[in-house]
């Protein structure tokens, strides 16, 4: 079993939800973790909140919008200056905006494509040496709707169809050099995921700590062995 004490992580959009949770379990592991939101005040509330809950006080709040390819090189030289290296990579950050393609203005598409694609490949952009130099780990956090579309879907489909090809593709590229690469694939997750309020009605969903658990899992599993592709749903979702 691999350790994650005192391993560096970096998680896009940790401030909630999903990569909250991953921060939440990374951190109960013994590891360091950076956050980044799009706004700087966000990002430290969250690490502010993180610390006192995890009892862990090596987090890092960063202000960073993954569609800008600055604001991820100077997320890496922030981390690298303070712990020295990155061991981890979590790409997290996502939306969705939904209707049917008659609808879904110029905007939106570009929005949803240059968040939930283009970002993902500026973070392992700039990542991408100092995980070469720890053979360290990159994940990235698709949707089952990367494989299931649906009508409303056009952008949001277009975006996680293309992070599943992505990952896959960025597996193949760097598993020589030691990196690991995989993507997970959730169905309904009980978060703040497109103006949603978690409640008491979301019992069934998959719960952020579920991830948190799929990610130290995958982070602990010996190196030789390598899940690339996870698909993650409810087990009993309401009967319709």
């Amino acid at each position: 079993m691999e350790s994650i004490k005192d391993k560096v992580a970096l998680i896009t959009g940790g401030s909630k939800g999903i990569g909250y949770g991953i921060a939440e379990a990374l951190l109960a592991q013994g590891a360091k973790v950076a956050i980044t939101s799009r706004t700087q005040e966000t990002a430290l509330e969250a690490a502010e909140q993180l610390k006192k809950t995890s009892g862990n006080s090596n987090v890092l709040g960063l202000q960073a919008d993954v569609r800008n390819y600055k604001d991820h090189n100077a997320c890496v030289d922030a981390i690298v200056q303070k712990w020295s290296k990155i061991d981890i990579v979590i790409a997290n950050a996502g939306l969705g905006h939904f209707g049917s393609v008659e609808d879904i203005t110029l905007e939106q598409w570009s929005e949803v494509i240059d968040t939930n694609l283009t970002g993902v490949f500026y973070t392992i952009k700039s990542t991408v040496e100092e995980l070469k130099k720890q053979k360290g780990y990159f994940i990235t956090i698709s949707s089952l709707a990367g494989t299931n579309f649906f009508p409303g879907g056009s952008a949001y489909n277009a975006s996680k169809f293309g992070l599943t090809g992505f990952t896959q593709s960025v597996m193949l590229d760097l598993r020589q050099s030691g990196v690991n690469v995989s993507t997970i694939m959730p169905g309904s997750v009980a978060t703040y995921f497109n103006n949603h309020e978690p409640n008491k009605d979301d019992y069934w969903k998959i719960q952020k700590e579920d991830m948190g658990q799929i990610v130290v899992d995958l982070l602990e599993m010996n190196p030789r062995t390598l899940p690339s592709k996870i698909e993650v749903r409810p087990s009993q979702p309401p009967q319709k």
